[in-house]
């Protein structure tokens, strides 16, 4: 039998609710990835040694490595071309946009501001490079572990739990996409 919980506003079950606990702790598990990289580019510092552990972050040299790895393997003509003819060159603009790209995401994500459009902002950054890097030999489940997660935060209304998007969306009366 299940119990339910009432409130003024709405009457959710309780396996809803850890539903809910579950979707808002991803939202915010990614929202600390994306501030950490965002943040690594941000000063630019890639390894870290903090005695008990030792870890790197995609900071902007690494991101470039990474754009210059995909225009060299893909086989999508229109990929190649915009990221080898328009963003690497003007890379020095493009790695500080991406920088505060990843730091609207974050922000999105971690206090659910508008997490629906901060997730399809992740999406939208990460596709294209999947894409490109997809024929490289890789582990196979690197970017569908970044990416799967981040489709099923732009579907469904995390930041409405533990965030602050129910909060935006009274007061701006919207009720759907990207708040509801």
């Amino acid at each position: 039998m299940t119990e339910t919980m009432t409130s003024p506003k709405l009457t959710i079950s309780i396996p809803t609710q850890a539903m809910l606990r579950g979707f808002a702790a991803i939202r915010i598990f990614f929202g600390l990835d994306w501030l950490s990289n965002a943040l690594a580019k941000l000063i630019d510092k890639m390894n870290y040694d903090g005695g008990f552990i030792t870890f790197s972050l995609v900071n902007r040299g690494v991101a470039n490595g990474i754009l210059h790895q995909g225009v060299m393997s893909t086989k999508i003509a229109p990929l190649r071309w915009f990221y080898g003819e328009v963003v690497l060159p003007h890379f020095g603009f493009f790695g500080w946009l991406l920088t505060v790209a990843e730091l609207a995401i974050a922000i999105g994500l971690l206090f659910g501001i508008f997490s629906r459009l901060a997730a399809t902002g992740g999406l939208l950054l990460l596709a294209p490079i999947w894409l490109m890097l997809f024929t490289t030999d890789q582990y196979l489940w690197t970017y569908p572990l970044d990416v799967l997660p981040l489709v099923l935060l732009a579907v469904v209304p995390t930041g409405r739990y533990l965030g602050l998007d129910s909060r935006i969306s009274a007061r701006l009366g919207r009720h759907r996409w990207p708040l509801g």
